[in-house]
């Protein structure tokens, strides 16, 4: 099998080049990027183009999947641009992709997809109209629906869209931090013990993936020839204030999200942050996601949980770990 993995360099691309180079059934790997990284792995060739601006029928010719992971997240003072990358981008991709007879499709979703539920427990099915206000949910849910128009207009090409939850790993985390929360947010404050107490929004709660468990569904999904439609990943546990609290070794002290978000807004407006406060309703709205259907139809089981897999983003942290962008 020869793939194409449109956003190669970032956090899932990464983890997703060292899955498919261990895999004796892929003859070649075609990494895509706006840049070049240090070093790739065995059988991949790095092409470096931008999804939003280069042709890319002949980066997508010969392939018997494409992958798509391009996402940008900043800047979301500019909307324009990473709508540009996102969406537009993505339409161009969907094109090569018919173009060139592509045969199969698997793109990176997300969990900020989905409508508000307020730590309801969903399926698939659920409604994924995002969250209009926030740049990232809006654009995730405009791309679900040019996956809905593509598989209405191709029903011969296998169409996969995997929505994990907020993804992971030590390499990528220190940007993580640079692209949410800005260059004026030090990683020191995340060493263990040093703050009394941990300031967060009442009723937060999030789950989360390892990076490398999120490439083993994109790598079951390939292989899977039945495998359409989308599919929730995330581990357990639900990370929760207590939780966070614990992995700090601090107390988490609530505060009402009203406030934490007027206080983020100006942050933002001033470029203090780089999280736009609407990110933060969408974090306060954000669905538990079911994961059955990968688990039965996938057969994927996450090795490692949620809480560790955030554990080890804040060692990275620490450490000033260097590796993939945070997509």
């Amino acid at each position: 099998m020869r793939v194409v993995v449109v956003g190669g360099t970032g956090n899932i691309g990464t983890a997703l080049l060292d899955v498919l180079a261990g895999d004796a059934r892929v003859t070649a790997i075609r990494s895509v990027a706006r840049h070049a990284p240090a070093t790739t792995p065995a059988k991949t060739t790095f092409v470096r183009a931008d999804v939003s601006i280069d042709d890319l029928d002949d980066v997508v010719d010969g392939a018997d999947a494409v992958v798509h992971l391009a996402w940008l997240l900043q800047p979301t003072h500019r909307p324009t641009v990473t709508w540009n990358t996102n969406v537009v981008g993505t339409v161009r991709v969907c094109d090569a992709v018919v173009r060139r007879h592509v045969p199969v499709l698997v793109y990176a979703s997300s969990v900020g997809a989905y409508s508000p539920a307020h730590g309801t427990q969903v399926d698939e099915s659920w409604p994924t109209d995002g969250l209009p206000t926030c740049g990232y949910g809006r654009e995730k849910a405009y791309v679900e629906r040019l996956l809905d128009a593509l598989e209405a207009r191709h029903p011969e090409l296998r169409v996969v869209r995997l929505r994990p939850a907020f993804v992971f790993q030590r390499a990528s985390a220190p940007e993580q931090l640079r692209l949410f929360g800005g260059p004026l947010v030090p990683g020191s404050l995340l060493r263990p013990g040093l703050l009394p107490v941990l300031p967060l929004p009442g009723g937060l709660r999030f789950q989360a993936v390892h990076a490398a468990d999120v490439a083993q569904a994109l790598g079951l999904a390939l292989w899977n020839p039945e495998a359409s439609g989308a599919f929730n990943l995330a581990a357990e546990p639900v990370i929760d204030a207590e939780r966070l609290g614990a992995l700090l070794g601090t107390r988490p002290l609530p505060v009402p999200p009203r406030l934490v978000r007027a206080v983020l807004a100006v942050a933002w407006h001033a470029r203090a942050v780089a999280a736009e406060p609407a990110l933060l309703d969408l974090a306060m709205g954000l669905p538990v996601m079911r994961t059955d259907r990968a688990r039965t139809e996938l057969g994927w089981t996450p090795n490692m949980d949620a809480t560790a897999a955030f554990a080890e983003a804040l060692q990275g942290i620490r450490e000033g770990a260097v590796g993939g962008t945070a997509r």
